[in-house]
Protein backbone atom coordinates (compact mmCIF):
# COMPACT_ATOMS: atom_id res chain seq x y z
CA UNK A 1 0.00 0.00 0.00
CA UNK A 2 2.19 2.58 -1.25
CA UNK A 3 0.12 5.86 -0.53
CA UNK A 4 -0.48 7.66 2.49
CA UNK A 5 -3.96 6.84 3.31
CA UNK A 6 -3.05 3.11 2.40
CA UNK A 7 -1.32 3.59 5.70
CA UNK A 8 -3.44 6.22 7.64
CA UNK A 9 -6.60 3.91 8.03
CA UNK A 10 -5.56 0.64 8.91
CA UNK A 11 -3.21 1.83 11.22
CA UNK A 12 -6.41 3.96 12.74
CA UNK A 13 -8.37 0.86 12.70
CA UNK A 14 -5.25 -0.91 14.32
CA UNK A 15 -5.05 1.64 16.79
CA UNK A 16 -8.84 1.84 17.90
CA UNK A 17 -8.48 -2.05 18.44
CA UNK A 18 -6.28 -2.03 20.34
CA UNK A 19 -7.21 0.73 22.60
CA UNK A 20 -10.59 -1.26 22.86
CA UNK A 21 -8.32 -4.67 23.82
CA UNK A 22 -6.31 -2.76 26.53
CA UNK A 23 -9.47 -1.28 27.81
CA UNK A 24 -11.26 -4.61 27.52
CA UNK A 25 -8.20 -6.62 29.50
CA UNK A 26 -7.64 -4.29 31.92
CA UNK A 27 -11.59 -4.45 33.18
CA UNK A 28 -11.51 -7.96 33.03
CA UNK A 29 -8.13 -8.71 34.86
CA UNK A 30 -9.10 -6.00 37.71
CA UNK A 31 -12.99 -7.18 37.67
CA UNK A 32 -11.77 -11.16 38.27
CA UNK A 33 -8.80 -10.75 39.64
CA UNK A 34 -5.35 -12.71 39.25
CA UNK A 35 -6.85 -16.19 39.95
CA UNK A 36 -10.28 -16.09 37.86
CA UNK A 37 -8.68 -13.82 34.70
CA UNK A 38 -8.89 -15.44 31.43
CA UNK A 39 -7.56 -13.76 28.09
CA UNK A 40 -9.63 -13.60 24.92
CA UNK A 41 -8.39 -12.37 21.61
CA UNK A 42 -11.90 -10.48 21.21
CA UNK A 43 -14.39 -8.86 23.33
CA UNK A 44 -18.18 -8.83 23.07
CA UNK A 45 -20.63 -6.63 24.42
CA UNK A 46 -22.56 -7.47 26.92
CA UNK A 47 -26.35 -7.90 25.28
CA UNK A 48 -28.29 -9.85 24.22
CA UNK A 49 -28.73 -8.88 20.49
CA UNK A 50 -26.20 -10.77 18.38
CA UNK A 51 -24.90 -8.23 16.41
CA UNK A 52 -24.04 -5.84 18.95
CA UNK A 53 -22.75 -8.77 20.74
CA UNK A 54 -20.01 -9.39 18.17
CA UNK A 55 -19.62 -6.07 16.70
CA UNK A 56 -16.17 -6.27 16.64
CA UNK A 57 -15.81 -9.79 14.91
CA UNK A 58 -18.43 -7.81 12.29
CA UNK A 59 -16.26 -4.63 11.96
CA UNK A 60 -13.25 -6.65 11.39
CA UNK A 61 -14.43 -9.19 8.68
CA UNK A 62 -16.76 -5.84 6.81
CA UNK A 63 -13.25 -3.87 7.24
CA UNK A 64 -11.17 -6.68 5.92
CA UNK A 65 -13.88 -7.75 2.63
CA UNK A 66 -13.85 -4.05 1.71
CA UNK A 67 -9.83 -3.72 1.56
CA UNK A 68 -9.19 -6.99 -0.21
CA UNK A 69 -12.15 -5.81 -2.99
CA UNK A 70 -10.16 -2.03 -2.96
CA UNK A 71 -7.02 -4.45 -3.46
CA UNK A 72 -8.46 -6.77 -6.06
CA UNK A 73 -9.79 -3.82 -7.79
CA UNK A 74 -6.71 -1.07 -8.19
CA UNK A 75 -4.18 -3.24 -10.51
CA UNK A 76 -5.57 -6.36 -10.34
CA UNK A 77 -2.59 -8.57 -11.66
CA UNK A 78 0.47 -7.04 -9.51
CA UNK A 79 1.23 -9.63 -6.77
CA UNK A 80 2.05 -7.33 -4.12
CA UNK A 81 -2.28 -6.11 -4.36
CA UNK A 82 -2.69 -10.30 -3.73
CA UNK A 83 0.01 -10.48 -0.72
CA UNK A 84 -2.07 -7.54 0.89
CA UNK A 85 -5.35 -9.05 0.14
CA UNK A 86 -4.17 -12.47 1.10
CA UNK A 87 -3.39 -10.65 4.68
CA UNK A 88 -6.73 -8.98 4.72
CA UNK A 89 -7.80 -12.61 4.34
CA UNK A 90 -6.61 -14.03 7.02
CA UNK A 91 -8.73 -11.69 9.18
CA UNK A 92 -11.64 -12.22 7.82
CA UNK A 93 -11.39 -15.61 8.15
CA UNK A 94 -10.25 -15.33 11.91
CA UNK A 95 -13.28 -12.67 12.63
CA UNK A 96 -16.00 -15.12 10.79
CA UNK A 97 -15.11 -18.53 12.43
CA UNK A 98 -14.63 -16.57 15.51
CA UNK A 99 -18.29 -15.77 15.38
CA UNK A 100 -19.35 -19.26 14.53
CA UNK A 101 -17.27 -20.70 17.21
CA UNK A 102 -18.99 -18.58 19.56
CA UNK A 103 -22.51 -19.23 18.30
CA UNK A 104 -21.65 -23.16 18.65
CA UNK A 105 -22.73 -25.49 21.65
CA UNK A 106 -19.09 -26.13 22.34
CA UNK A 107 -17.81 -22.78 22.10
CA UNK A 108 -16.01 -22.80 25.80
CA UNK A 109 -13.66 -25.97 24.68
CA UNK A 110 -12.70 -24.48 21.65
CA UNK A 111 -11.35 -21.24 22.72
CA UNK A 112 -8.05 -22.44 22.01
CA UNK A 113 -8.77 -22.19 18.62
CA UNK A 114 -9.92 -19.05 18.28
CA UNK A 115 -6.42 -17.68 19.46
CA UNK A 116 -4.51 -20.37 17.47
CA UNK A 117 -6.68 -18.16 14.76
CA UNK A 118 -5.46 -14.78 16.12
CA UNK A 119 -1.75 -15.99 15.80
CA UNK A 120 -2.17 -17.47 12.55
CA UNK A 121 -3.69 -14.13 11.18
CA UNK A 122 -0.24 -12.25 12.58
CA UNK A 123 2.09 -15.06 11.26
CA UNK A 124 0.78 -14.65 8.10
CA UNK A 125 1.10 -11.01 8.11
CA UNK A 126 4.62 -11.54 9.15
CA UNK A 127 5.42 -13.98 6.06
CA UNK A 128 4.10 -11.76 3.95
CA UNK A 129 6.23 -9.05 4.95
CA UNK A 130 9.28 -10.63 5.05
CA UNK A 131 8.69 -12.17 1.55
CA UNK A 132 7.24 -9.08 0.17
CA UNK A 133 7.28 -9.02 -3.85
CA UNK A 134 7.86 -5.12 -3.54
CA UNK A 135 11.72 -4.66 -3.54
CA UNK A 136 11.23 -2.65 -0.30
CA UNK A 137 15.14 -1.24 0.17
CA UNK A 138 17.13 1.51 2.11
CA UNK A 139 14.64 3.92 3.60
CA UNK A 140 11.23 2.57 2.90
CA UNK A 141 12.84 -0.86 3.53
CA UNK A 142 14.23 -0.40 6.97
CA UNK A 143 10.69 1.11 7.90
CA UNK A 144 9.06 -2.47 6.82
CA UNK A 145 12.02 -4.01 9.05
CA UNK A 146 10.55 -2.56 11.77
CA UNK A 147 7.02 -3.13 11.52
CA UNK A 148 7.87 -7.07 11.33
CA UNK A 149 9.58 -6.71 14.93
CA UNK A 150 6.27 -5.72 16.01
CA UNK A 151 4.08 -8.45 13.87
CA UNK A 152 6.78 -10.48 15.03
CA UNK A 153 6.08 -9.68 18.96
CA UNK A 154 2.14 -9.98 18.02
CA UNK A 155 3.06 -13.43 17.28
CA UNK A 156 4.81 -14.20 20.29
CA UNK A 157 2.24 -12.49 22.94
CA UNK A 158 -0.88 -14.10 20.87
CA UNK A 159 0.91 -17.81 21.35
CA UNK A 160 1.85 -17.47 24.78
CA UNK A 161 -1.46 -15.83 25.78
CA UNK A 162 -2.61 -19.09 24.21
CA UNK A 163 -0.65 -21.23 26.13
CA UNK A 164 -0.63 -19.44 29.44
CA UNK A 165 -4.91 -18.02 29.51
CA UNK A 166 -4.60 -16.54 32.52
CA UNK A 167 -1.30 -14.80 31.59
CA UNK A 168 -1.81 -10.84 32.15
CA UNK A 169 1.51 -9.88 31.09
CA UNK A 170 0.98 -12.38 27.88
CA UNK A 171 -2.46 -10.39 27.35
CA UNK A 172 -1.81 -6.55 27.72
CA UNK A 173 1.56 -7.19 25.74
CA UNK A 174 -0.47 -8.58 22.84
CA UNK A 175 -2.92 -5.34 23.06
CA UNK A 176 -0.18 -3.06 23.03
CA UNK A 177 1.69 -4.29 20.33
CA UNK A 178 -1.57 -4.09 18.53
CA UNK A 179 -1.84 -0.60 19.32
CA UNK A 180 1.90 -0.07 18.64
CA UNK A 181 1.32 -1.33 14.94
CA UNK A 182 -1.49 0.85 14.22
CA UNK A 183 0.97 3.74 14.95
CA UNK A 184 3.78 2.67 13.44
CA UNK A 185 1.14 2.24 10.14
CA UNK A 186 0.00 5.99 10.21
CA UNK A 187 4.03 6.76 11.09
CA UNK A 188 5.04 5.00 7.43
CA UNK A 189 1.93 6.92 5.84
CA UNK A 190 3.42 10.47 7.04
CA UNK A 191 7.08 9.59 6.95
CA UNK A 192 7.03 8.14 3.75
CA UNK A 193 4.11 9.60 1.64
CA UNK A 194 3.79 13.38 2.78
CA UNK A 195 6.24 15.18 0.60
CA UNK A 196 6.41 17.73 2.95
CA UNK A 197 7.29 15.18 6.00
CA UNK A 198 10.11 13.46 4.14
CA UNK A 199 13.82 13.57 5.18
CA UNK A 200 15.86 16.55 3.44
CA UNK A 201 17.63 14.53 0.53
CA UNK A 202 14.71 12.11 0.27
CA UNK A 203 11.91 12.37 -2.24
CA UNK A 204 9.37 9.96 -3.62
CA UNK A 205 10.07 8.47 -7.39
CA UNK A 206 7.99 6.52 -9.21
CA UNK A 207 6.26 5.67 -6.07
CA UNK A 208 9.08 4.95 -4.12
CA UNK A 209 11.33 6.64 -2.01
CA UNK A 210 14.89 7.52 -2.93
CA UNK A 211 17.43 9.91 -1.06
CA UNK A 212 20.05 11.02 -2.79
CA UNK A 213 22.91 9.92 -1.26
CA UNK A 214 24.11 7.15 1.20
CA UNK A 215 24.69 9.50 4.01
CA UNK A 216 21.59 11.13 3.89
CA UNK A 217 19.70 6.91 3.59
CA UNK A 218 21.62 6.46 7.22
CA UNK A 219 20.71 9.79 8.32
CA UNK A 220 16.89 8.98 7.47
CA UNK A 221 17.53 5.61 9.26
CA UNK A 222 18.56 6.87 12.29
CA UNK A 223 15.52 9.31 12.32
CA UNK A 224 13.31 6.04 11.54
CA UNK A 225 14.79 4.29 14.78
CA UNK A 226 14.14 7.01 17.30
CA UNK A 227 10.64 7.34 15.84
CA UNK A 228 10.20 3.71 16.62
CA UNK A 229 11.49 4.18 19.87
CA UNK A 230 9.35 6.88 20.44
CA UNK A 231 6.22 5.10 19.31
CA UNK A 232 7.33 2.52 21.79
CA UNK A 233 7.50 4.63 24.79
CA UNK A 234 4.06 6.50 23.81
CA UNK A 235 2.17 2.91 23.76
CA UNK A 236 3.51 1.49 27.36
CA UNK A 237 2.96 4.96 28.84
CA UNK A 238 -0.79 4.99 27.16
CA UNK A 239 -1.15 1.05 28.77
CA UNK A 240 0.60 2.28 32.01
CA UNK A 241 -1.95 5.32 32.22
CA UNK A 242 -5.44 3.12 31.70
CA UNK A 243 -3.86 0.08 33.62
CA UNK A 244 -3.35 3.06 36.86
CA UNK A 245 -6.44 5.16 36.04
CA UNK A 246 -9.17 2.63 34.85
CA UNK A 247 -10.61 1.55 38.32
CA UNK A 248 -13.42 -1.28 38.39
CA UNK A 249 -13.34 -2.87 41.92
CA UNK A 250 -14.40 -6.16 42.89
CA UNK A 251 -17.84 -5.21 44.36
CA UNK A 252 -19.40 -9.01 44.60
CA UNK A 253 -16.03 -9.54 46.82
CA UNK A 254 -16.31 -6.63 49.01
CA UNK A 255 -19.91 -7.20 49.65
CA UNK A 256 -18.77 -11.05 50.42
CA UNK A 257 -16.92 -10.43 52.90
CA UNK A 258 -19.25 -8.36 55.50
CA UNK A 259 -21.83 -10.65 55.03
CA UNK A 260 -19.55 -13.73 56.53
CA UNK A 261 -18.20 -11.58 58.99
CA UNK A 262 -21.88 -10.73 60.11
CA UNK A 263 -22.40 -14.18 60.24
CA UNK A 264 -19.86 -15.11 62.41
CA UNK A 265 -20.98 -12.16 64.83
CA UNK A 266 -24.58 -13.76 64.90
CA UNK A 267 -23.42 -16.73 65.65
CA UNK A 268 -21.06 -15.44 68.39
CA UNK A 269 -24.10 -13.80 69.65
CA UNK A 270 -26.03 -16.98 69.73
CA UNK A 271 -23.35 -19.11 71.76
CA UNK A 272 -23.74 -16.41 74.30
CA UNK A 273 -26.73 -16.20 75.05
CA UNK A 274 -26.68 -19.74 75.38
CA UNK A 275 -24.50 -20.13 77.95
CA UNK A 276 -21.07 -21.07 75.65
CA UNK A 277 -18.23 -19.63 76.13
CA UNK A 278 -14.94 -19.05 74.15
CA UNK A 279 -12.60 -21.98 74.27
Amino acid sequence: MGTFVGHFVPGLAFTFLGLWHTICTIKCYKLKGPSHFTSTTWFPINTRNHFIKHLELYLLFTFSIVVIILQLINHPFQALNYEHASMYLHVALYSFLAIVIDLSPSSNSLSGLVTTLAASVFAQELLLLHFHSADHVGLEGHYHWLLQLIVAASVVATFLSGISSNSFSAAIVRSGCVILQGWWFMVMGFALWMPKLLPKGCHVENGEVACASEEITKRAMAVANLEFSWAVAGVWVVVAFLTLRLDWKLEYRQLQGPTVRESDGLKLVNRLDNGVGLV
